[in-house]
């Protein structure tokens, strides 16, 4: 189980450089379609007129999605205008829209659900049988057939509130079917692109959970030794949560806290399952670090000498969608918090570490899988890619996570100070 969340600490010549998960970065050759018509906005809770992150929002008839940023906007393109947008959320009511015109500054209100009398009965079933079902479900409710996604993954490094890496890239993700393990899935870059802060004091080298092979290894469902078996799941307590709907649909939420002490780390959380068809929807962990042994175990494998490492929060959101009758990866987001003590420093530095991946397009046929040779390693980094920020146009023809304002403020001030 540790073998999943590392992190290591590596020197690279006279200055630390930030390496967020060590990943091969292959480009692929093929040739993408243009995407020309784009539709911006903002998503906000109708009550409250507050922008919601995470949105997801899709395009009806299509597998082409996005979600919103911290911000709440977002950025959707198509190779044709299409008629109208989809959005979803959890605990909100989902929402269709048609497109402007223009198809810009379209600001979508959306409701929050209630919980009807219906869904509040279920809160005196046992959650452990629902769990055990929903596992036993998963070749029932998951796609059993491969597939190629075509993803967009970012993740950003900051030392206190300062960006000092980012990187992002297009990726293509061959899945296997979910009655197999994720041995045969495969991650391989489209594109991308990585900034890193020229200042040596901001250098500092990291390697984190995640990567654009987080979509394959943190897949809860599928990667099941890492959570859902029985030899995992005998370590934590259970108990019904009130339920929320997602996508229109009602959610069993089932809370889980360590139970017995281990020799490991174990998690906080919460498991969204859909009323109807016991399928997971969603998985939100939280490490526990009330040991900061053996958060550290988990979370590091090596540090420069000189430095101690204090961890503060390792958190993983997993989102699966309900799409045409089988729930199907849709988002990944990890957070890492820790801080950093030097012997001659008076105070200690914080550093957050945090990865996205959504996916944005899926193919079901008519692809070809991709090969060992041409996926990820571990021996290559994001790092890697060359350094094209000051391109507009690098995303053109992509579906991406819009940045925040403040993250693209953090760009151009690096860009300058190069």
């Amino acid at each position: 189980m540790n073998d999943h969340y590392i992190i290591s600490w590596l020197r690279k010549s006279i200055s630390l450089l930030i390496l967020l998960a060590a990943c091969a970065v292959i480009a692929r050759a093929q040739q993408e379609p243009s995407l020309p018509f784009v539709v911006n906005g903002t998503v906000k809770d109708a009550s409250s007129g507050r922008p919601l992150k995470s949105v997801n929002i899709s395009i009806p008839g299509t597998h082409i999605s996005t979600v919103t940023n911290e911000e709440g906007t977002f950025s959707i393109k198509a190779a044709e205008k299409p008629r109208q947008l989809r959005f979803s959320h959890i605990g909100y009511k989902t929402t269709t829209r048609n497109v402007p015109d223009n198809g810009k500054d379209m600001t979508v209100k959306i409701m929050p659900n209630t919980v009807v009398l219906n869904d509040v009965i279920v809160m005196m079933d046992d959650p452990e049988k629902i769990v055990k079902i929903a596992i036993s479900k998963i070749p029932d409710n998951y796609s059993l057939q491969a597939e190629q996604d075509r993803c967009f993954y970012r993740e950003t490094a900051q030392k206190r509130k300062k960006f000092i890496y980012i990187a992002e890239a297009v990726t293509d993700m061959y899945k296997t079917g979910y009655n197999r393990d994720i041995n045969a899935d495969r991650v391989a870059i489209h594109r991308g692109r990585r900034i890193v802060s020229p200042k040596a004091s901001d250098t500092l080298s990291v390697k984190v959970i995640g990567g654009p092979v987080q979509a394959t290894i943190l897949d809860v469902v599928k990667n099941r030794p890492f959570l859902l078996c029985d030899e995992e799941l005998f370590f934590y307590d259970m108990k019904m949560e009130q339920p929320v709907r997602i996508d229109d649909r009602p959610q069993y939420v089932i809370s889980i806290s360590p139970k017995y002490r281990t020799d490991y780390a174990l998690y906080y959380g919460q498991l969204f399952i859909d009323k109807e068809t016991l399928s997971f929807t969603r998985i939100s962990l939280q490490l526990d670090m009330s040991n900061r042994d053996n958060a550290t175990r988990a979370m590091l494998v090596k540090k420069p000498v000189g430095v101690k490492f204090r961890p503060r929060e390792l958190s993983l959101l997993v989102n699966y969608t309900y799409d045409e009758g089988v729930s199907r990866l849709s988002y990944l987001s990890t957070v890492f918090r820790f801080n950093c003590d030097w012997k001659k420093h008076l105070f200690a530095t914080s550093f957050t570490a945090i990865n996205e991946m959504v996916v944005t397009d899926r193919h079901l046929s008519g692809f070809t899988p991709i090969r060992r040779k041409d996926s990820f390693s571990e021996h290559e980094s994001l790092y890697d890619q060359h350094t094209n920020f000051s391109d507009n146009n690098f995303w053109k023809d992509y579906n991406i996570i819009e940045p925040t304002e403040t993250l693209e403020k953090a760009i151009n001030r690096i860009i300058k100070s190069k």
